[in-house]
């Protein structure tokens, strides 16, 4: 059983930047694709960025391409993300996912694990 615990959201204006990191327990996280999601206010949630077991292979939604950067670091069983150049539209809960599938599999149905998530909320 994998447990995932976010840390890092927070308040920032637009222009700005947030680091988020994802903490799993377990020995097995270097077995897992991992990513992040997010939910807005009266939206569903929605697919931001994955990143294979290996951390070899990348996958991001339109809307973060350029300014979003996933990373890992198995030996510390932690995933990142680097969220440069926030929109107001950023604004949400964000998400760590855990799947033992690939990445079209995360991103497309979902994860088997998921944290409890992290407001980040920008400002115009």
């Amino acid at each position: 059983q994998v447990q995932l615990v976010e840390s890092g959201g927070g308040l920032v204006q637009a222009g700005g930047s947030l680091r988020l990191s994802c903490t799993a327990s377990g020995p097995t996280f270097s077995t897992y694709t991992m990513g992040w999601f997010r939910q807005a206010p009266g939206k569903q949630r929605e697919f931001v960025v994955a990143i294979s077991w290996s951390g070899r292979s990348t996958h991001y939604a339109d809307s973060v391409k350029g300014r979003f950067t996933i990373s890992r670091d198995n030996a510390k069983n932690t995933v990142t993300l680097q969220m440069n150049s926030l929109k107001p539209e950023d604004t949400a809960v964000y998400y760590c996912a855990a799947d033992r599938d690939g990445l079209g599999s995360l991103a497309y149905e979902g994860a088997e694990h998921w944290g409890q998530g992290t407001q980040v909320t920008v400002s115009s």
